[in-house]
């Protein structure tokens, strides 16, 4: 039996769309309205945010809000390693991706001498950097961060100094890069990605696994798979972005895309992996209830939730 700690990440700073700080708190209604006694029989902590930074000019437009970021991931990154240390599993629901480099910094941290792999449920990559960033939006550079790789072989920008200093010491965080290696991941569900992060994909071997390649096989099958290219690594953390799934059902986040997972794939998928003992980590990201409509994506991003602790409890 696992004893969870949940921490409430309302950081809404590295996204494009607004509204992501709102997703904790619509899958607290999903509970409520589901009769679950999930946010009531585990301790939580609420991560204090930065947000208040999204009324003010940018600064940084390779890595906007950087420093605000690099606020977030030193809180989050010292939570992560206390709860880890303290013999609890963080169960972390975050508003948009960025902070998961600071969930990945802060298991490494509580123990740097193991090594961690990364199973990214995601429609997107998120390898990118200041130097090839389309957007400037930082969710879509936590696994850059952690593997401390720019990829300037594919450098579009040139950023500023300040904005690689902060760079540099989010890449530090922890004193420790790079935090993972690129095969020690796996990507399930991506296919949304740009020709720099695609050049790092191939670079790095790193492995991805089509939705094609998950009906085709089916979810036993891909898991069993994705823990036997992990096998190396003492721990696994799981991030869940819920825009995995097909942008029919996924209209409740920032960035929908077609062709992704069905909520009962995803379902099925993040709880074989929560029956893992190598399992040290569940992260849940990217619900926007402004977007949606019956706070469907909420919903569904409970219910993976409610399945997974069920699960947890029971290893």
């Amino acid at each position: 039996m696992r004893n969870i700690k949940i921490l409430e990440v309302r950081s809404e700073i590295g996204a494009g769309t607004r509204g992501a700080s709102l997703g904790v708190d619509a899958i607290k209604i999903a509970a409520l309205d589901f009769m679950s006694n999930l946010f009531v029989n585990f301790p939580s902590e609420v991560i204090e945010t930065e947000n208040r930074l999204l009324y003010e000019p940018v600064a940084s437009p390779y890595a906007k809000r950087i420093m605000g970021i690099h606020t977030m991931y030193e809180r989050i990154s010292k939570s992560v390693c206390d709860t880890i240390k303290s013999g609890l599993f963080p169960l972390v629901l975050a508003g948009d991706h960025s902070t998961a480099g600071a969930t990945i910094a802060g298991l490494k941290m509580a123990r740097p001498k193991r090594r961690l792999g990364v199973v990214w449920i995601d429609a997107h990559a998120d390898l990118h950097s200041p130097y090839t960033t389309p957007s400037g939006n930082m969710h879509g550079m936590p696994l850059s961060i952690s593997l401390a790789d720019d990829n300037v072989e594919n450098q579009i920008h040139t950023p500023d100094p300040q904005t690689l200093d902060m760079w540099n010491k989010l890449k530090n965080m922890g004193n420790i890069q790079p935090k993972i290696l690129p095969e020690d991941i796996v990507f399930i569900a991506l296919r949304d990605f740009e020709k720099e992060e695609d050049a790092l994909i191939k670079k790095g071997g790193i492995k991805v696994i089509s939705v094609a390649e998950i009906r085709r096989k089916g979810v036993e099958n891909v898991v069993r798979q994705t823990f036997l290219h992990l096998s190396n690594c003492d721990d696994i953390y799981v991030s869940f972005d819920v825009d995995s799934l097909d942008s029919s059902i996924s209209r409740g986040t920032g960035t929908p895309v077609s062709n992704g997972l069905r909520e009962r794939e995803a379902e099925d998928l993040v709880a074989s992996f929560m029956q893992h003992h190598k399992i040290c980590c569940l992260e849940v990201a990217e619900v926007n209830p402004t977007l949606d409509k019956e706070n469907l994506m909420a919903e569904i991003a409970f219910n993976v939730l409610q399945r997974s602790v069920n699960l947890l409890m029971l290893n």
